[in-house]
């Protein structure tokens, strides 16, 4: 396992002001030298897998036992109930309709994703760098019909906002990009999705979800530049291709490959991104693109259930929620 060194923020934080938690990074024990990382960013044994795929990536999302109040809805897996299609009936400005336990979708204040900006975000050193351990662990490719997930069936390590873990569970793409930077929307996006694990008998003060967000933008050479996290997972990827529910193993994955590039990032409260649109969950959307080649775009959207291909949610209204974002202090070089 490799490791990166922190720097470890100044001792204070801003709390901005929602009804839910805070959403900053300050100093704490646990957020010490060497054990920390540093983003300078960063079917016949099929059918066994069809008829359980659905039950792993339900668990994978939420853990009721550690989740407070309305964030014990898991991310739906009935996909075939809503779709992207704006207009439709089953499309993205109907999803609260759609079912009862969805209605935040529709009238929620906190939803997500948004358009983010220098314009509409406050400088917050204290921040500090994005915190986090990511770990080798044995993984799966799932077909969740709307989108292609790589579920971790390992400990594939942590991040630590606030002085509370989350636990990487899984993470998926979208296409094209659900968050906008500065009203320009990206080719893709990667979703790290990670969990606060209650203890037992333990009532939590933090979200218990928080999502780390990687942007994509296609390479203007594409073939000689792929991205090679995706490189290793394409075999896996072309074998679920339209097959909802099929999941293919493919061993030890290093997630500290799917992270960003640069250090730079903004933070703020919002939901899920799929029904039901769960509020209270720690956004971190990382400004700097990687690059994936232009084959791999269409990959991951071929892979998908027809009608899947752009699985992007819209943009959500900001309604005055406090939006952060983190830089670190250029550091001036002299030579004498």
């Amino acid at each position: 396992m490799r490791r990166r060194v922190l720097h470890t923020p100044p001792a204070c934080c801003r709390l901005l002001v929602v009804p839910v938690a805070y959403i900053c990074n300050p100093s704490s024990p646990q957020a010490s030298s060497s054990t920390r990382r540093t983003h300078s960013m960063s079917l016949d044994r099929h059918h066994l897998h069809h008829a359980v795929g659905a039950l792993l990536s339900a668990a994978l999302l939420l853990s009721a036992a550690a989740l407070p109040g309305a964030m014990a809805e898991e991310e739906t897996e009935e996909e075939s109930e809503f779709s992207y299609v704006p207009g439709a009936p089953n499309g993205p400005d109907r999803w609260g309709e759609i079912n009862a336990s969805w209605a935040t979708c529709s009238d929620g204040q906190m939803q997500s994703p948004i358009d983010l900006s220098h314009d509409n975000a406050t400088l917050v050193r204290s921040l500090g760098y994005l915190n986090y351990t990511y770990r080798p662990t044995n993984a799966s490719v799932v077909n969740r019909g709307h989108d292609i997930m790589l579920n971790f069936t390992g400990d594939a390590g942590s991040l630590v906002i606030n002085g509370t873990a989350y636990y990487l569970k899984q993470l998926h793409w979208h296409t094209p990009s659900e968050h906008r930077v500065g009203g320009r929307r990206y080719d893709m996006e990667l979703h790290l999705v990670h969990v606060h694990e209650a203890a037992a008998g333990e009532e939590l003060e933090q979200p218990a979800v928080a999502v780390v967000s990687v942007l994509y933008e296609k390479s203007l050479i594409s073939v000689l530049l792929p991205d090679p996290f995706l490189k290793t997972l394409e075999p896996a990827i072309r074998r679920v291709r339209d097959i909802r529910g099929r999941e293919e193993p493919v061993g030890v994955v290093d997630p500290d490959g799917a992270t960003a590039t640069g250090s730079v990032y903004y933070r703020y409260m919002g939901s899920l991104t799929t029904p039901p649109c769960t509020e209270g969950v720690v956004w971190t959307v990382f400004q700097n693109p990687r690059r994936v080649a232009g084959y791999q775009l269409e990959l991951l959207k071929e892979a998908v259930v027809d009608g899947y291909e752009k699985n992007a949610r819209p943009l959500q209204d900001v309604n005055d929620r406090d939006i952060s974002i983190f830089r670190p202090i250029k550091r001036s070089v002299y030579v004498e």
